[in-house]
């Protein structure tokens, strides 16, 4: 089967979430990721449990589809093996600290006039200007630090963080969007860029609707608790048995929603006519819809929202997110192509293509497994030349 992305050839200097998980996708849709790792340990990553057949299950999620080559950066030997494997690369991807990839040489400025098409992604905490460029970046801190934790948790108790990574995540996206992005401008004019990504402007991006109320008021966006910024009623209610998500803010939506929960007397209330008038009293409105919620359980409920076409669903569990038939008719998660029978199960990317879609080969590879193999194809085409 023909892939999206076959013949680019990456090499990955990333360690634990946001570089490796960048491309992972690109590996996905069928770029050959080549991960060079520190002979002692590899990716730190490698060392997080649970483990599954003495292999990371999270390192198994971010390195899926790659070979492992393991490479001493701080010999010259090794500096000049990672060099000739660039010669052969159309990416480089990395997520050192700002500065350390020049002081061994292999900056974006050492390599450009030598490697002309190569598109070289850095990715930081804080990107590679700015006075904060030094500094170790951290899912946890860069949630506190980009206004996200601030946002997060009961209204007037103290910040949350969100528990997954999503700063790394969406530093992740923004980086293979970048990388994407530069290959295309590559087709056009023949030459690779710099691609540079930090984890505190990947983690403001996420908050397009907090950044725009800042900028057009000049108001701090509050912590809302449940509450929406911009709609009402849009949250998590609790029933008398089990929670429901309702998005009901748009007026036709909110006249079906008062039917169907029997309070029509809303409608005429002047706390609520408008969406703009339900924000201002959205404590008052999550009140009373849990009231009228509470007569009956979440299965209930949400048989009679559906129906009449209200967006609503159920609070599920990663368990039982995992037994919907809705997401095996994705195959989002699935075992790898090349795998054995007992070959652990992981995710693919999320996006459906028709002609080149997603594909899961391999499981992560052991530490060094290809090291023989790739010096061997590249010094053997050297040779041959």
């Amino acid at each position: 089967m023909k892939t999206a992305l076959q013949g680019m050839r990456v090499l990955d200097l990333g360690q634990w979430i946001a570089a490796p998980y960048c491309t992972a996708l690109l590996a996905d849709f069928g770029a050959e990721v080549i991960k060079l790792e520190k002979p002692q340990g590899g990716d730190d990553q490698r060392q997080s449990s649970p483990f599954i057949g003495g292999q990371s299950a999270f390192f198994n999620l971010f390195n899926r589809n790659k070979r492992s080559v393991t490479i001493d950066l701080s010999t010259d030997s090794g500096r000049g093996q990672c060099l000739d494997l660039i010669a052969t690369a159309d990416v480089l991807v990395e997520n050192y600290r700002p500065g350390s990839m020049a002081r061994m040489g292999l900056g974006y400025e050492d390599l450009k006039e030598r490697f002309p098409r190569l598109i070289y992604c850095s990715i930081s905490g804080f990107g590679q200007t700015g006075p904060l460029k030094s500094e170790g970046g951290f899912d946890l801190v860069i949630q506190a630090m980009s206004g996200l934790a601030s946002i997060c948790g009961p209204a007037d108790g103290q910040p949350f963080r969100l528990p997954i990574p999503i700063v790394d995540v969406s530093t992740a996206l923004f980086a293979t969007i970048g990388i994407l992005t530069a290959a295309a401008a590559r087709e056009r004019t023949g030459e690779g860029q710099y691609v540079d990504v930090a984890l505190l402007d990947s983690a403001l991006a996420m908050a397009p609707l907090e950044v725009a109320q800042l900028l057009a008021t000049g108001v701090n966006p509050e912590r809302m608790g449940q509450a929406s910024r911009n709609a009402a009623p849009y949250q998590i209610f609790a029933t008398q048995r089990g929670s429901i998500a309702l998005g009901a803010a748009a007026q036709h939506l909110w006249k079906r929603t008062c039917e169907v929960l029997g309070c029509a007397e809303l409608l005429t209330d002047e706390r609520f006519i408008t969406n703009a008038d339900r924000i201002e009293n959205r404590e008052e409105l999550a009140a009373i819809i849990e009231q009228a919620l509470a007569a009956a359980p979440a299965d209930y409920w949400l048989e009679r929202l559906l129906q009449e076409g209200i967006p609503a669903g159920p609070v599920l569990t990663y368990e039982e997110v995992m037994k919907l038939p809705q997401l095996e008719s994705r195959a989002l998660v699935r075992k790898p192509e090349n795998g054995s029978s007992d070959a652990p199960a992981t995710m693919v990317a999320p996006i459906q293509l028709s002609s080149t879609p997603a594909r899961l080969i391999s499981q992560a590879p052991l530490l060094g497994e290809h090291t023989q193999a790739v010096l061997d194809e590249l010094y053997g085409a050297h040779r041959a030349t």
